[in-house]
């Protein structure tokens, strides 16, 4: 599950988190930033993500990391595949929109 996962990458220091996701800790405060003013800029809230913002950017640099399927990204992060691919084009969409 991916309770902690957050909590232990962002403990890490800037060498091991830049093995572990591809960027410095700086730049994923940048970027989920991003997600953050993407998110206040929603008109309509719907369903409530079983990730937070966070998770969302970390799973995704996992996926771009280490090309891993949807169905064993949701598996590790107690989430559907198609939950793992949604979540996958969101942040993709709303990095690129950003610059």
């Amino acid at each position: 599950m991916s309770h902690g996962r957050l909590e232990r990458t962002l403990k890490m220091n800037r060498t091991r988190f830049k093995r572990r996701t591809g960027i410095y800790p700086e730049t994923f405060v940048e970027m989920e930033n991003v997600l953050v003013e993407r998110q206040r800029g929603k008109k309509k809230s719907g369903r409530p993500s079983a990730l937070s913002l966070g998770e969302q950017l970390l799973l995704t640099l996992e996926f771009w990391r280490e090309y891993r399927t949807f169905a064993h990204l949701g598996d590790d992060w107690g989430v559907h595949e198609t939950t793992v691919q949604r979540t996958v084009e969101r942040v993709e969409a709303a990095l690129i929109a950003s610059g």
